[in-house]
């Protein structure tokens, strides 16, 4: 199943190093291994792009994220949230007034007179909506395939399949990253890497995390080069305090970690630790060149562990043609977000983090002059329910979600808005959009929110199937594959 998948998104490379191996000579079952795979991909770009997947874990809470504004829908969401009939805040509810700052005004209204505000400590990620400068996707989420509630609650997996392990935080955040449950090997973020891989020319640093391990940047050529808000890890048998500071203890553990063996898996072990240490003194040395201190990357504020790490992507970034990078796609992520109680407290300082973290982000592009090239997009577990479990808010599904960047089609809300209601009535037109509580049901699926963002990144049609294993359930007007977001 796995070779089918490679053949799937890298059918035009397997076909050019079928030839070069050919043409050499060499035995093809065993030469067109994943290691020669690597070797190739399925563009070869000129220019630079950058994607900056944002991960909220926890599952964040929508309804008090993007918060409906207009009237008769704050009602019902103030009437549910335990906010009363009046419009000030009550149980979980924000009031209206404190949205005021942060509403949203979208160059094409939204149907039916419906408004958004952003959460009151949101004014910079509102700033950058109104600007032109981001976009809101509502209600997305995994999928397998379309599905109505009716459908849903008939529970026949076969008919109506559903993702794996809803609602569960491990498995959800794997299925957003990978289509697989917790265990899935790799993601749609490293599958991109994977067609990326021959457009660089330090290959290892096509899929970089500054948040540790994710199935998310794993292909099956492409691997993750993890780094620290500090710069490049280095290799822990080379460390000062492991080698007691002595310069011959050190050379003799590179010598040990370095060295050819005879053995096969040894000798691959001692190669991907060469790889390793030579990745470390070419990011030290093209990191030197664009220190934290740097004028780009002035508007980073300090004591936000999410600006620290986009920094360090920007700052990456900035090094991009020292290590001949033209596409990269970066992983970054803030915990906190599972907030079954203290919601209304503790969320407003997560997202006072996450709105200074990506305005200072953009404006970092903006200042390096790559702002239409680089693009970040936001993910979590799910979204929660609507409904209040007295001061919080509990596992969901569906949830509203930020691109940002100089190539979003900004100012603009893209999907369909859900509306604001909890009644348990199957006839109930406000009821079709959630599965009880308010979890809401996806109108728009994972599959097609990362395929506007691969179609944009340089991946053809032709090869979005291969990256996305649901996609091809999709299409048609009421769920396009290309949700146009991305100019």
């Amino acid at each position: 199943m796995h070779f089918l998948q490679i053949d799937k998104h890298t059918r035009r490379a397997f076909l050019r190093r079928a030839g070069q191996f050919a043409f050499t000579g060499a035995a093809l079952p065993t030469a067109l291994n994943l290691a020669a795979m690597a070797d190739a991909a399925a563009f070869d770009a000129t220019d630079y792009k950058a994607l900056v997947c944002v991960f909220l874990i926890g599952g964040n809470d929508y309804a008090n994220t993007v918060v409906t504004y207009d009237n008769d829908s704050y009602d019902r969401y103030s009437a549910i949230r335990g906010g009363g009939t009046g419009r000030t805040a009550g149980g979980v509810a924000l009031a209206q007034s404190a949205l005021a700052p942060t509403l949203l005004n979208p160059t094409t209204p939204l149907p039916g007179g419906r408004q958004y505000a952003l959460h009151p400590a949101m004014t910079g990620m509102a700033g950058l909506f109104n600007s032109g400068a981001a976009a809101v996707q509502l209600n997305v989420g995994p999928l397998v395939m379309p599905i109505t509630r009716q459908q849903y609650n008939i529970g026949n997996a076969l008919l109506y399949p559903v993702p794996p392990k809803l609602f569960s935080h491990n498995d959800q955040q794997s299925v957003w990253q990978s289509s697989e449950p917790e265990g899935a090997a790799t993601g749609w973020g490293g599958h991109l890497g994977d067609l990326a891989l021959s457009s660089n020319t330090e290959r290892a640093m096509t899929c970089i995390s500054v948040s540790g391990n994710s199935a998310y940047l794993t292909g099956h050529s492409a691997r993750p080069y993890g780094i620290s808000t500090s710069g490049a890890v280095r290799i822990a048998a080379l460390n000062n305090s492991i080698t007691y500071g002595s310069t011959a203890i050190r050379a003799a553990m590179r010598e040990l970690v370095l060295q050819n063996r005879t053995h096969v898996l040894e000798n691959e072990y001692n190669l991907v630790t060469a790889r390793a240490v030579s990745s470390e003194g070419m990011v030290s040395s093209a990191l030197a060149q664009y220190p934290a201190s740097h004028s780009a990357f002035s508007a980073f504020p300090t004591g936000n562990g999410l600006a620290d790490q986009l920094k360090m992507v920007a700052r990456m970034i900035a090094a991009r043609n020292i290590l001949g990078n033209r596409r990269q796609v970066f992983f970054v992520s803030m915990g906190g977000f599972d907030l079954h109680d203290n919601l209304v407290a503790t969320q407003a300082e997560l997202m006072s983090q996450l709105s200074s973290a990506l305005t200072a982000f953009h404006a970092s592009t903006v200042a390096m002059g790559v702002a239409n090239q680089v693009t970040a997009f936001t993910a979590s577990d799910f979204g929660r329910t609507l409904t209040s479990n007295g001061d919080g808010s509990d596992h969901g599904w569906g949830g509203h979600h930020f691109i940002v960047g100089g190539a979003v089609r900004g100012k603009a809300f893209y999907g369909t808005a859900p509306p604001v209601s909890v009644t348990n009535s199957h006839t109930d037109a406000h009821d079709q959009w959630h599965v009880g509580q308010g979890r809401l049901l996806p109108s728009t699926s994972v599959d097609q929110y990362a395929a506007t963002l691969a179609t944009w990144f340089g991946v053809q049609n032709t090869e979005l199937n291969g990256i996305l294993p649901n996609l091809y359930h999709f299409g048609g007007a009421d769920y396009p594959i290309n949700l146009g977001f991305m100019t």
